[in-house]
C-alpha cells in the first residue's frame, strides 16, 4: 500500500504555558463535538503552541474561541499515513528535498497493525510546490 499524503486545513493558538492549559482548551473542542484528526502540543518559552487539524474547521474554531483561545487563520499542513515500512519519514524528506523544499516541522508515530502517520509542514510559498511533489489529495 502507498503512503497517502492530504493537505489539510490546520489552526494553531499559542497558550499559556501551565499546568491544565492544554486541558482546558482540548477539554473545550471535546464538549463542543469538534472531532480532532491530528493534534500537536509544545512549549514556546512561556507560551505554548497547540495545532489542531479538524475534520470540521469552522467548528474548531468557534470552540476554540469560546474557550478563550486566540486562534489563527486557516493554515495548511499535511498528513501522512500508510503502512510502516523501514524508510518511510526519510522517502518523504528525500521527495521534499530533491524539489528544493524544506520542511519546517515533521512527526512520524508507528500507529500499530504495520501502520504509520505523521504530520508534514512546509513555508506557505512552498506548499504548492510540495503537494504536487508528493501528489498530495486533498
Amino acid at each position: 500500500m502507498a503512503d497517502r499524503i492530504t493537505r489539510v486545513d490546520y489552526y494553531s493558538a499559542i497558550v499559556s504555558n501551565r499546568p491544565g492549559e492544554g486541558a482546558r482548551i482540548l477539554g473545550a473542542i471535546e464538549q463542543a463535538g469538534v472531532n480532532l484528526v491530528a493534534f500537536s502540543g509544545f512549549p514556546e518559552g512561556r507560551k505554548a503552541q497547540m495545532d489542531f487539524i479538524a475534520t470540521d474547521g469552522p467548528a474548531l474554531v468557534k470552540a476554540a474561541k469560546a474557550a478563550g483561545a486566540d486562534i489563527s487563520k486557516r493554515k495548511t499542513a499535511f498528513l501522512v499515513q500508510g503502512e510502516d515500512h523501514l524508510g518511510a519519514a526519510a522517502a518523504i524528506a528525500r521527495k521534499l528535498a530533491d524539489a528544493g523544499i524544506s520542511i519546517v516541522s515533521m512527526q512520524t508515530i508507528c500507529a500499530g497493525e504495520n501502520r504509520f502517520g505523521g504530520l508534514l509542514w512546509v513555508k506557505p510559498e512552498d506548499v504548492r510546490k510540495a503537494a504536487k511533489v508528493l501528489e498530495a489529495q486533498w
